[in-house]
């Protein structure tokens, strides 16, 4: 594993317990990938980033332009050619109490190292799912573009989901319809047309959820960002999940009911997604 933190390469980096990050979940970040020595859209990452930083109005000194220097030089000392990235900016530390303007130095810093989200048997078969209980905040409430580090509602989807024995959850916003999974988006594919929720329906925006979207596109398939329910998810052909973590990972079931099929739409995807991400790519050497 490689850590640049603030300036400096070090893979023994701490953060205090006063940072704000830590103490109430004030910060930023993205998870990126790097394949062959190149990181997959990095620009968009950096773009998403600093949206998100604007929103919760956090100032980085040296702006983006800094964050991706932290990319870059943390993918260069990273040994190996592949790695999953974590880029994090906190408010730093303050004053205990959840005023920000209490923080005067943010604190950066970027993870290069290995993720292994799902066993290796489930990935053919497919996932299960199963819909969890609690519901996605309302985007009036906590916008979903926002990658902040605040994500109990994952984690708790996530935690329900294993305790039901399942790989996953399907989570909900406070209308009944779909959002996400726990930290992934969902597509299905019905009737020939790709579809997956809009980011109003609660649907973080995805980097590789857009990236489907475009290669569907360029094969010819239609697609669709449309409102959906669960009962979707069972009459679906096709379904399955995408992020930079997952990348794309095909739902076998749903709270029981088995999703079977050939899934000829996310094999044309898949067997497309490497060009399209070398086309897409940064180098680092």
């Amino acid at each position: 594993m490689t850590i640049w933190i603030d300036g400096r390469l070090d893979d023994d980096a701490r953060v205090s317990v006063l940072d704000h990050g830590l103490l109430y979940g004030d910060g930023v970040f993205e998870g990126m990938r790097m394949d062959a020595r190149r990181v997959f859209r990095l620009d968009d990452h950096l773009r998403r980033f600093a949206f998100g930083m604007r929103a919760i109005g956090l100032e980085l000194q040296g702006g983006i332009d800094r964050a991706r220097q932290a990319v870059l030089e943390t993918c260069r000392a990273h040994v190996g050619p592949d790695a999953y990235l974590r880029l994090v900016v906190t408010r730093g530390v303050g004053a205990l109490g959840v005023d920000p303007t209490s923080c005067t130095n943010p604190v950066l810093f970027c993870i290069a190292g290995s993720i292994t989200l799902y066993p290796t048997e489930k990935l053919a078969r497919g996932l299960d799912l199963v819909t969890a209980s609690l519901r996605k905040p309302g985007p009036d409430q906590l916008d979903p573009r926002v990658k902040s580090l605040n994500y109990m509602n994952s984690v708790l989807a996530k935690r329900e989901a294993k305790m039901r024995h399942a790989d996953e959850a399907l989570v909900l916003n406070t209308r009944g319809t779909i959002a996400e999974a726990s930290a992934a988006n969902i597509f299905v594919v019905r009737g020939g047309v790709l579809q997956t929720p809009p980011t109003a329906d609660g649907a973080l925006e995805g980097i590789t959820r857009r990236s489907v979207l475009a290669i569907a596109e360029s094969l010819g398939v239609k697609t669709a960002e449309a409102s959906l329910v669960r009962a979707d998810v069972l009459d679906a052909d096709e379904c399955f999940l995408t992020g930079t973590g997952a990348r794309i990972v095909a739902v076998g079931s749903l709270d029981g009911a088995r999703i079977d099929g050939e899934r000829p739409v996310m094999a044309a995807i898949l067997e497309a997604f490497p060009d399209f991400a070398r086309a897409n790519s940064v180098a680092v050497d």
